[in-house]
């Protein structure tokens, strides 16, 4: 039998795998000091295009040296056999997620989940519906006349039809998401952002427990832990919210 302290560590572990921390520096050492003092409170890292496309395959290693898995967001984007290409090549360094632009279309998005399958450790491409930094006025000046919402369900349709289960969509989005795909969608949640923190450059947020509350399963958490005077304990902070709306979510 279990007893309440093994279920009190059991739940934290839980809400610690649903956090993840995005890798935001200018420099290896800079992200290396960042996740190391973060880690305890998380179970994902993210590299984006900057560190990337600095560091490269070093800033993926890091994952592997913390015991977290990688989120690797590159928001690809290119004809298909080109994504392809990339895909393969992300699945050689071992990371566990990867994003696409649910816009590249059907077929670019059907051969990113052709090459994930073939990878020598889980691999899920997470599609990008409507960034979080833009908003309806964004929408319209490059000519799509749908609203945030409307435009996320379209393309996360498309993108579930060609074989994708995770994608990637403001929290606000997350409930008609989880409604409209059912329990087989893997929902990944930036722009969140604890009560009282700045929305920054995010348009569409929400906090931690309204994001869970919603149907979300990843959530990304950037600056209110990395510029916190106490990083390690505002992770802790999320991932207690986190904890608490779990407890108060059914999960089907």
């Amino acid at each position: 039998m279990t007893n309440p302290a093994q279920e009190g560590a059991a739940a934290s572990e839980e809400a610690r795998r649903r956090l993840v921390f995005p890798l935001d520096y200018a420099s290896l050492e800079e992200a290396r000091a960042g996740a190391g003092t973060v880690a305890p409170a998380i179970g994902v890292i993210k590299v984006g295009l900057e560190l990337f496309v600095r560091e490269g395959p070093s800033a993926v290693a890091m994952g592997r040296e913390l015991g977290l898995d990688v989120f690797l967001d590159l928001k690809l984007h290119d004809i298909p056999e080109t994504v392809g290409r990339a895909v393969r090549n992300a699945a050689a360094l071992g990371v566990r997620y990867l994003t696409v632009h649910a816009h590249g279309g059907r077929a670019m998005l059907e051969r990113a989940v052709e090459e994930a399958l073939k990878a020598p450790s889980p691999l899920t491409i997470l599609a990008v519906t409507v960034l979080t930094s833009l908003d309806g006025a964004d929408l319209t000046s490059i000519g799509v006349v749908s609203p945030p919402g409307d435009q996320v369900l379209r393309v996360a349709r498309l993108a579930w039809d060609a074989g994708v289960r995770g994608f990637v969509a403001s929290a606000t989005e997350a409930a008609a998401l989880r409604r409209s795909l059912g329990p087989g969608a893997l929902l990944v949640t930036p722009g969140i952002r604890p009560s009282g923190s700045a929305a920054g450059d995010q348009k569409r947020i929400t906090t931690p427990a309204q994001a869970i509350a919603d149907g979300a399963d990843l959530l990304v958490v950037g600056r209110p832990i990395r510029d916190a005077a106490d990083p390690l304990a505002a992770a802790r902070a999320v991932a207690a919210e986190i904890e608490g709306a779990l407890a108060r979510t059914p999960r089907s």
